[in-house]
């Protein structure tokens, strides 16, 4: 695995992002296709409207299960970050920081952690803007 950086530390699934989307959106297309089909063409679309419904709960579910995923190591992220503060500084992490700074400044190394955090409150900076400014990476290969 390539040392993390900057320019390569955002990762996909490739299962997920790229099939498992690509199917869904295929199914809820072709759903909609039938459903068309069967009410243009005057035959009883109940099966029809039935699999949009299920293709459309799919998508749903889809969306969802991302999010959830999301919001789970965003809670995590936090609680090491923020025990990781306290360990390094003795005092705990300043609650002006985003959750979105918070998540940006786990790749910043021990040495620049607590005053990069500081600046980070101080001058209100962007996550991506964070990430620019850390100097010695500390790698995340977890998080997806």
């Amino acid at each position: 695995m390539d040392q993390q950086n900057y320019g390569n530390h955002r990762k996909l699934d490739p299962l997920y992002h790229y099939g498992l989307s690509l199917l869904t959106m295929l199914v809820l297309i072709g759903s909609g296709i039938s459903l068309f089909g069967a009410l243009s063409g005057g035959e009883d679309a109940g099966a029809s409207w039935l699999l949009l419904g299920i293709s459309a709960a799919l998508l749903l579910l889809f969306i969802k299960v991302r999010g959830y995923a999301l919001k789970a190591q965003d809670r995590a992220i936090r609680a090491e970050e923020q025990l990781r503060h306290y360990i390094l500084t003795g005092k705990p992490i300043d609650p002006k920081l985003t959750l979105k700074q918070i998540i940006a400044l786990r790749f910043a190394g021990d040495e620049e952690y607590p005053d990069l955090c500081r600046k980070a409150v101080e001058e209100s900076m962007k996550p991506d803007d964070i990430k620019k400014a850390i100097r010695h990476w500390r790698a995340d290969y977890d998080r997806l």
